[in-house]
């Protein structure tokens, strides 16, 4: 085992903790695994040790959310940071702030899903769906509707079930003729 003085080990331990605690999602043990290492906080070996000794201690749980393996920090987790948040440094902290809001900001940029609408008249409704990845427009459609309701509809249908929607669209449009064609 990898042994440091006492307040580094809890300085450790709690950037973890605090790296969990900042993330909109949780995240998996490559993810924090590459976060902190690209700061280079700790070593590899340190992080994976910190990481099951917080487990042990019911810090935080290692969970299977939607098909993949992620940290989810616990009450008692959340509990013990509140207290002891400021061992951390403020440029530690403003690094990570930093970090995550890069992330964000890729994310965003990388695939966008709007829907809205806007009234054109007392009874007609212009609905635009857009995709956009990497600020690159792949797709818009423009719908004429008759009601706010059925434009509200057509925007939440769009936005959860985008993937779905788009792919079909382009497979009523395009695969008769390209089977055609290739025959």
């Amino acid at each position: 085992m990898f042994i440091e003085n006492t307040e580094e080990l809890a300085q450790n331990k709690l950037l973890l903790l605090y790296i969990m605690d900042k993330s909109e999602n949780h995240l998996t043990n490559g993810e924090i695994t590459e976060f902190v290492l690209e700061k280079n906080y700790m070593n590899y070996f340190l992080i994976q040790q910190y990481l099951s000794e917080l487990m042990e201690s019911n810090f935080i749980e290692y969970i299977d959310e939607e098909g993949k393996k992620v940290y989810m920090l616990l009450n008692k987790g959340k509990i013990t940071l509140s207290y002891f948040e400021d061992r951390i440094s403020a440029n530690i902290k403003k690094d990570i702030s930093d970090k995550f809001i890069q992330i964000k900001e890729n994310e965003k940029k990388a695939t966008q899903v709007i829907g809205e609408y806007f009234q054109k008249s007392p009874n007609e409704y212009i609905v635009n769906l857009k995709l956009i990845e990497n600020t690159e427009k792949l797709f818009s459609l423009y719908l004429n509707v008759a009601t706010i309701k059925q434009a509200e509809i057509i925007c939440d249908t769009w936005k959860n079930n985008t993937e779905y929607i788009y792919k079909n669209l382009l497979n009523m449009l395009a695969d008769d003729k390209i089977t055609s064609i290739e025959d």
